[in-house]
């Protein structure tokens, strides 16, 4: 059950989500590659010649969609997300240079994963909904009755291997991502539900 729509809880999703288009943009701009979903956002864009930030609107709405036969049910924060994360990416690429040398791009990316691993923790201690594509995973894994974890590889190879072939950075960063962002986001999440008490 999701928590009432409390002025704490609302102020954790916005803060959440600003931190999260911020860290991914920080991550786009440094070059090193991008989660499996933001590979395709970028794809989209450069094929669609649309922003990154719309891009990741664009595909969040469509994730929306397969939410339907899967009989999930949406939160203020699920839209939420789907909409906001993008339109700060949008934002925020407007002001965040391309990076200059590849130990900045270094420095950029790390920075931006922390942000992206830490604010996620934030706004899904909000509870207030998951997000499009963590919906998405979800209801197939309890649909198709498979755990998690495969539902999770399988579509987000997946959803690389389109972007990639779309254009889509896919480099050493995509890997550290993988790697690290489930750690640094249970991190996240023991930290904020521990403040939450």
């Amino acid at each position: 059950m999701f928590k009432t729509l409390s002025a704490a809880n609302l102020t954790r999703l916005m803060v959440g989500l600003c931190g999260c288009g911020f860290g991914l943009t920080l991550m786009l701009r440094a070059h090193l590659g991008l989660s499996p979903w933001d590979v395709l956002s970028q794809g989209v864009s450069l094929r669609l010649n649309i922003a990154f930030g719309t891009a990741s609107i664009l595909i969040g709405a469509i994730v929306l969609l397969f939410w339907i036969p899967l009989r999930n049910r949406p939160g203020f924060g699920t839209i939420a997300n789907a909409i906001l994360i993008g339109t700060w990416a949008n934002l925020f690429i407007t002001v965040i240079p391309v990076s200059s040398s590849y130990l900045q791009s270094v420095w950029m990316f790390l920075t931006g994963l922390l942000l992206v691993g830490g604010a996620s923790g934030l706004y899904i201690s909000a509870n207030l909904g998951a997000g499009p594509r963590d919906g998405l995973m979800l209801g197939l894994a309890t649909k198709l009755n498979k755990p998690v974890w495969l539902i999770r590889t399988l579509v987000e190879l997946t959803v690389l291997g389109i972007g990639w072939a779309m254009g889509g950075q896919f480099r050493e960063g995509t890997i550290i991502f993988a790697l690290t962002i489930g750690w640094l986001m249970q991190r996240s999440m023991k930290l904020f539900a521990i403040k939450s008490r």
